[in-house]
């Protein structure tokens, strides 16, 4: 029992990550979606103080590295997974047989292909970052790539006929996705100062382009393609990120 507000936090952490929180994924879809900019935050934050931490013992690759896996195994691999799925599908020959791909807890070559692909970009882009810069970047990465996931559903993308997609599609409003907006945006600024802007629209750009294909292949905005989005997303903050450090920008991080 707790506020609306709280249960939806829960629900939200739930849903995202595999933090025991007492929370029901399934009790209120739309109270928990203006939480998961908020969550992505918490993850990001994890992600780069044990990053920031391991600079200290180690060079920054295995640091990245070791960073990377915490953000997985909090999270379950749950976005990740998204992206597998949804590489798979496009070996598949028609819409139905993808549907089939994505029913499939086996991953395929595509996916594999993808997920590793994805991790190691992720561990390069943060292997590239000073420690205050990853406290800066990643975690307006995670929050703005689960904030440009969710907003694909008011793109006006047909979602699948079922599964998560679907169920989102049917409880999420308007309302809804602009709380997903506001929160996104300010957890962003408040991250990336004042390089906000180009991460903003980086992760609108990667996850638009992710979610149109991958719900072009699959008949409809699936949970997997969300997830796939998600990661696009998130390592093309990154890669702001990491080349604002390379060029010697200012502004990474703002507060020093």
């Amino acid at each position: 029992m707790g506020t609306p507000a709280l249960n939806g936090l829960r629900g939200a952490v739930t849903f995202l990550t595999r933090v025991p929180v007492g929370g029901d994924e399934d009790a209120d879809v739309a109270a928990s979606v203006p939480w998961f900019p908020v969550v992505g935050a918490l993850v990001g934050l994890l992600v780069a103080s044990v990053y920031a931490a391991g600079r200290q013992l180690v060079a920054p690759l295995p640091a990245a590295a070791v960073a990377v896996a915490a953000g997985v195994l909090v999270t379950g691999a749950f976005h990740e997974d998204g992206l597998a799925d949804t590489a798979d599908a496009f070996g598949a020959f028609d819409v139905a047989h993808a549907r089939r791909i994505l029913k499939d807890p086996v991953h395929g070559s595509y996916g594999v292909a993808a997920l590793v692909l994805s991790l190691l970009l992720r561990i390069a882009a943060l292997s590239a970052l000073g420690g205050w810069a990853a406290v800066a970047i990643v975690p307006a990465a995670h929050a703005l790539a689960r904030a440009a996931a969710i907003l694909l559903l008011g793109t006006g993308a047909v979602a699948a006929e079922e599964g998560l997609g679907a169920s989102y599609a049917a409880r999420v409003r308007g309302v809804h996705l602009a709380a997903v907006a506001t929160v996104g945006l300010a957890l962003g600024a408040l991250s990336a100062g004042l390089w906000v802007g180009p991460a903003v629209a980086l992760a609108a750009l990667a996850a638009y382009v992710v979610g149109s294909v991958g719900a072009r292949r699959v008949g409809g905005l699936s949970g997997d393609v969300l997830g796939a989005a998600e990661q696009a997303a998130e390592i093309s903050v990154l890669y702001l990120g990491a080349l604002v450090v390379a060029q010697g920008w200012s502004g990474l991080p703002w507060w020093r």
